[in-house]
């Protein structure tokens, strides 16, 4: 995902010209090449992430479409109060990029864990909220925030993540068809995003799953009718996230389901099964598998 965004960033700052990328002090045998074709148009802001978020605004507020890239919690936990002051407050044209979503760095322990930022970010207003699960919904992330002047989040993994053969296209807001069951009538789904819905894809496809999968990779802003009309036609959805079950992607579909049926005439709403992290931190050191085994976030198997 990380090669995948810097790639694209570099082609369409081929003929954009107001493409400004900033990192904080991170990247090196990834950036280089944007940094060496842009030099005017790129600057390493140190390990200073509130001092970038600030920078970044006034960037943006000078005509630049501006990408801040650091690693996971730095660029949100760290500077929650710049993004919403400096740049959501403003409206202001920055998109934050943070490599190691979920235990991506799980070897660094606890510190470089990203397990709350999207809960703490979908609160904000003005933000866009995106969780890519591959690089093709990288490529069509990149591709939306470029032309839309809002700012933005794109959670990625590190690298080496497996493409999923998507059915159609991303839509903003809306579930991506990420594997269709081999039954035509299936009671059941999952909902994931980000590199953990990769996982499920895996497992699905080897076990020639009947169920059906969805990547949410733009969690806000949401088109809430047609995740709707999607989910009413399943019993069972089990909703898989790494990231705390607070406020997360289970919290997100739960919101738009119960606010439907609260609205609504009709008398079923689908069962919903949240797999997440529960209310704790890991506070060891570990691959990012071995940590999502320990955190249960492969329960999902189960239902499988």
């Amino acid at each position: 995902m990380r090669d995948t965004f810097v790639s694209n960033l570099i082609d369409i700052a081929q003929t954009d010209p107001k493409i400004f990328l900033v990192c904080g002090d991170l990247g090196f045998n990834v950036l280089e090449e944007f940094r060496d074709s842009f030099p005017d148009r790129f600057l390493n802001g140190g390990i200073s992430e509130q001092n970038i978020a600030g920078l970044c605004s006034g960037l943006a507020r000078e005509g630049y479409k501006v990408f801040f890239y650091s690693i996971g919690n730095f660029p949100t936990l760290r500077c929650m109060e710049q993004i919403r002051y400096d740049i959501a407050y403003h409206n202001a044209n920055v998109n934050i990029v943070a490599v190691g979503g979920g235990y991506a760095y799980g070897s660094l322990s606890t510190s470089h864990h990203a397990t709350e930022e999207i809960g703490m970010l979908r609160t904000i207003p003005n933000m866009m909220i995106c969780s890519p699960a591959d690089p093709s919904e990288v490529k069509d992330i990149l591709r939306i925030t470029c032309s839309d002047s809002s700012p933005s989040y794109m959670r990625l993994n590190r690298s080496g993540e497996e493409s999923i053969k998507f059915i159609g296209s991303l839509k903003v807001g809306d579930l991506h068809l990420a594997y269709k069951g081999s039954k035509k009538s299936n009671k059941k789904a999952f909902i994931s995003n980000g590199a953990i819905c990769n996982e499920i894809y895996k497992d699905l496809v080897q076990a020639s799953s009947s169920d059906d999968l969805y990547s949410l990779p733009i969690l806000k802003p949401l088109n809430k009718d047609k995740i709707v009309k999607t989910l009413v036609s399943y019993e069972e959805i089990i909703v898989v996230d790494e990231h705390q079950l607070i406020g997360g992607l289970g919290s997100t579909i739960q919101e738009v389901l119960y606010d439907w049926y609260s609205s609504s005439s009709k008398s079923f709403l689908p069962k919903i099964f949240r797999i997440g992290i529960k209310d704790t931190f890991q506070s060891v050191a570990g691959t990012q598998d071995y940590l999502r085994q320990k955190a249960g976030l492969f329960d999902y198997r189960k239902y499988i």
